[in-house]
């Protein structure tokens, strides 16, 4: 059989079309932009849910997200402590280049300048960014990143983008239980009825009912479980009492399954409006878990390290690295557990890039983890840093590159005694930090040696010698970075 020339080329043209239509597209550039969850929770420790090896709680929701999903066993929160932890996950940037070293109290004026701390309205965050490339943007559950929550003298959620918040300050008060402290878009809500996770819950799946059009939308569902002050439905606290030493460590398992339950309700809402065809979930925690009694509320606080070594405000593992699960509803990516190293600084660039919006000018600290989401495959560029200023153990300042973290302590250039606890670095003190030496190194390998038991500064000459050349530069950069306040007026 003979073909004509335009046979020919109309063959070779169906031919290339069908060979486009069975070639793997990328997730990122090739795709309807997806809609985006961030499920952060508050103070839930690394080893808090059943699928990261907890013996007693039970979160079959989140089970079953990490099953058909991504669980990530070496994922990082940006801080040990909530308010900078939050600001570093919503601008991709560490918290101190923000100003925000500690957590954020109520406004009283200091002599540290700590009424002045709020996430200024210069930093470009997630929902500002999504928002330009024709996003819907909601948040609801807890802010914690200004001093003056709810009031005109700082930027309030709606100024970095959100155009829906349903919000508090710091803790659902006086519990979880019944809460009266919420405020929507700028109005005092007063006295609601049931649990904050229900309750934070139900609030967005009523924004995404009435959210206008098809746009895509972001959604932060920032949960204040399991923070203290716990309440904890009591069907849930009776069916841990057998299990529990006491009572109050049984309200605190009922908290997390109550997030696990208040997550189920979303997702089952999501799959009944079609909405999980194309929907990005990441669920993860602020920082490690609080220890116990370590301030008179602190009695429920049974969180779990898991085989990690501090807790909450320690720069050790467990006070920030914490569970994590990516799922992307609708879609065909990687799946199963990776050890892969990745940071709440990489949610902003990755969300950017899914969503074809360009990056902000300053530089970014995370890095965009779109390709790993395909293939599993992500090695990090530069490593992480972390100065926290009032840890709780010794050595303050720790960084992570590849298998290996390096730590060490900051003394004073003029006495060689250790720095006080530091919550705000402003004129005070500048000067003192800045010329504060960092010494007393220890360095570990996280892949052999999870608890951080053996420092191998001493064994691993080589390694040792570089990181700490790494260590010190990083640290150096970091501090020219930092945002140091000035009371002005």
């Amino acid at each position: 059989m003979k073909f004509s020339n335009s046979k020919i080329l109309v063959l070779l043209v169906l031919l290339t079309c069908l060979s486009c239509k069975t070639k793997k597209t990328s997730v990122a550039t090739n795709s309807k932009q997806p809609n985006i969850i961030v499920l952060l929770c508050d103070d839930l420790g690394y080893g808090d849910l059943s699928t990261f090896g907890h013996p007693i709680i039970q979160t079959k929701n989140l089970d079953k997200l990490a099953k058909t999903g991504i669980k990530l066993t070496n994922f990082y929160s940006t801080a040990p402590v909530c308010s900078p932890s939050r600001v570093g996950l919503l601008t991709g940037r560490s918290p101190n280049k923000a100003g925000v070293y500690d957590f954020i109290p109520g406004y009283k004026k200091s002599e540290d300048l700590r009424d002045l701390v709020h996430m200024q309205a210069h930093e470009v965050t997630i929902p500002s960014l999504l928002k330009k490339a024709g996003y819907a943007t909601c948040l609801v559950g807890k802010w914690h990143c200004s001093s003056r929550f709810n009031s005109k003298a700082q930027p309030q959620p709606n100024d970095f983008g959100f155009d829906h918040w349903f919000a508090t300050h710091n803790n659902a008060a006086p519990s979880h239980q019944n809460p009266k402290n919420f405020v929507r878009n700028g109005n005092e809500v007063g006295v609601l009825e049931g649990f904050s996770s229900q309750i934070v819950v139900e609030e967005a799946m009523n924004w995404l009912d009435k959210k206008e059009g098809n746009a895509p939308f972001f959604l932060e569902v920032a949960f204040h479980e399991p923070h203290e002050p716990i309440a904890s439905p009591e069907d849930l606290v009776q069916k841990y009492l057998p299990k529990a030493k006491t009572r109050e460590e049984a309200e605190y398992f009922a908290n997390v399954e109550n997030v696990d339950i208040a997550v189920g309700r979303l997702l089952s809402y999501l799959k009944e409006k079609n909405l999980d065809e194309n929907t990005l979930i990441v669920f993860t925690s602020d920082n490690g878990p609080e220890t116990l009694m370590r301030y008179y509320r602190a009695k429920h606080s049974y969180g779990s390290p898991g085989e990690l070594k501090g807790m909450k405000l320690w720069t050790n593992e467990a006070g920030f690295r914490v569970p994590c699960i990516v799922n992307w509803l609708g879609k065909e990516t990687y799946s199963g557990t990776s050890d892969k190293v990745i940071s709440a600084l990489d949610l902003l660039p990755t969300f950017s890039e899914l969503a074809g919006v360009e990056l902000p000018e300053r530089g970014l600290d995370g890095e965009s983890i779109s390709s790993f989401l395909r293939s599993g495959n992500f090695e990090r560029s530069k490593p992480l840093i972390w100065a926290f200023y009032d840890a709780i153990n010794d050595r303050r300042v720790a960084m992570r590159s590849g298998d290996w973290k390096i730590m060490g302590r900051l003394v004073s250039d003029e006495n060689d005694k250790e720095l006080p606890h530091i919550h705000n670095l402003y004129k005070g003190n500048e000067t003192f930090v800045k010329n504060a030496k960092l010494t007393d190194f220890v360095l570990f390998n996280l892949k052999k040696d999870l608890s951080e038991s053996e420092d191998l500064s001493v064994k691993e000459p080589e390694v040792f010698k570089n990181m700490k050349i790494q260590f010190e530069a990083a640290y150096k950069e970091l501090l020219k970075e930092s945002h140091i306040w000035n009371r002005t007026k």
